[in-house]
């Protein structure tokens, strides 16, 4: 079983059910709120784990939810493992005429474009499922970029139920080797704190352009979960989970949901130094 880890404390469950518990010294000082909303993390020995507990994960926060639940999906090999996973095994046994699917964020190409996250998605998961056309909520990436940001954040606004900002019941995250999440990079962590719902970005080194959305509606939402995998994400994890200095410079480590900690899905490549 994996290892599970919720702030200073290290929690491992062996064969025999038996936890043992270690207490985690090193610790250095970060913003108050990553002080006070510690993620958790769980780890696995493999993609095949994680997408499977990660799978059990999901549909617990369906079952829990009265009427429609909502879903900010994330691009990513890892994502697309999870949707392989739900597509097969998991066809019959989710409500899936409940589940409505919006995207945390989009390339700007179009749907059909070997790179949309949406067209990821559609060909490993919404098209093997019973999903209803009305529950797909796609950002439209052929758009010009800030008409795309623009329109998408107006439908967040109409179609979540709205508090401070809209409210997703789930967003699913992945995190890049530089430490970015969603499409908000390290070279444009101020996008994290915009006003707008929804924000254009743009890659580092390519300079393509995406659209996300904020860091407001992130940590608004009811429930968040990384999904990482990769020995070439450990360092920034590493970097995360002890709150050192230089982790205040990547987007990931500002997700600090106000309703509970974060989940940190990983296999035990991107966690070897933890």
């Amino acid at each position: 079983m994996g290892d599970f880890f919720d702030g200073l404390f290290l929690f491992s469950e062996g064969e025999s059910g038996k936890q043992i518990f270690v207490i985690v010294f090193k610790y250095s000082s970060a913003y108050l709120f990553m002080q006070m909303i510690s993620p958790k993390f769980k780890i696995y020995k493999n993609t095949d784990e994680l997408v499977g507990s990660f799978s059990a994960y999901f549909n617990s926060l369906i079952l829990k939810k009265t009427g429609l639940f909502s879903v900010a999906l994330s691009g990513g090999s890892t994502p697309k493992a999870w949707f392989d996973h739900l597509a097969s095994h998991h066809k019959n046994d989710i409500p899936w005429h409940n589940v409505h699917f919006y995207w945390g964020d989009e390339r700007c190409v179009p749907p059909d474009h070997a790179e949309s996250n949406y067209g990821m998605a559609k060909k490993h998961l919404l098209d093997h499922l019973p999903i209803p056309k009305d529950n797909i909520h796609r950002i439209e990436g052929e758009l010009p970029p800030q008409e795309s940001a623009e329109k998408y954040a107006s439908l967040l606004e109409n179609e979540l139920p709205v508090a401070a900002c809209p409210v997703f019941d789930l967003v699913i995250l992945g995190m890049g080797d530089d430490g970015h999440t969603a499409s908000i990079f390290p070279h444009e962590i101020s996008l994290w704190h915009a006003p707008a719902y929804c924000v254009v970005a743009s890659h580092p080194q390519s300079g393509q352009q995406r659209v996300s959305i904020s860091g407001q509606i992130i940590n608004a939402a009811r429930a968040v979960a990384f999904l990482v995998t990769g020995e070439n994400k450990a360092q920034k994890i590493e970097e995360i989970f002890h709150k050192k200095p230089q982790a205040e410079r990547y987007p990931a480590f500002l997700v600090a949901p106000e309703h509970e900690p974060p989940i940190w899905f990983l296999d035990q490549a991107a966690a070897k130094s933890i």
